[in-house]
């Protein structure tokens, strides 16, 4: 196992090609998808292009990525925590996606700690953002949690609008001088 970052409760690994199943059965889920897409990942479009996806960018871009997130005490698949390179250089972009057996059980914040901190202490990350629905309530108190701050809303044009779409995205973030003063409190 390709690990890359350990906590308390979590081990992130890297993916590989026989993750296709894991992912699968997260993205079935119409809840775990409700503020995403709405819908379930159909299999054909993980196997060629989600999973490809995510296994071609540990190459492109060294130390980021998309994460399978396993609980360590049982070794149980619980989802993913992504950390993804954005247009702006020396900014990345913190993100996850949990099955619901891991919701409500603190991990999405322990998570998103976890790789706000490595962004800044190995990774010469000087902003972390992360960005959501706007009523994606939940999602939100993560990211406030994990010491993101609200930035903005904005709108985005979507062809097949989610319920919820015309409140607008939340954008939060946290820049390098502000993680560390948090940290010598």
């Amino acid at each position: 196992m390709d690990v890359y970052l350990e906590t308390e409760r979590l081990v992130l690994r890297r993916f590989t090609a026989g993750d296709v199943e894991s992912l699968v059965e997260l993205d079935s889920d119409p809840e775990v998808m409700r503020f995403l897409t709405g819908q379930p990942t159909p299999r054909e479009e993980i196997e060629q292009k989600v999973l490809p996806e995510i296994l071609a960018r540990y190459e492109t871009h060294p130390g980021l990525g998309t994460f399978a997130v396993h609980e360590k005490a049982t070794g149980r698949f619980l989802g993913w925590f992504g950390l993804l390179p954005t247009a702006t250089a020396g900014t990345v972009d913190v993100g996850y996606r949990l099955n619901r057996e891991a919701w409500s059980r603190g991990y999405a914040t322990e998570g998103t700690r976890a790789l706000v901190a490595k962004a800044f202490t190995e990774l010469g990350t000087e902003r972390v953002v992360a960005d959501t629905m706007a009523v994606n309530t939940k999602s939100r108190r993560v990211m406030v949690k994990s010491g993101l701050r609200f930035v903005r809303v904005f709108h985005e044009h979507f062809d097949d609008p989610l319920p919820g779409t015309e409140h607008g995205e939340v954008e939060y973030a946290i820049d390098r001088s502000t993680w560390e003063a948090g940290r010598l409190r």
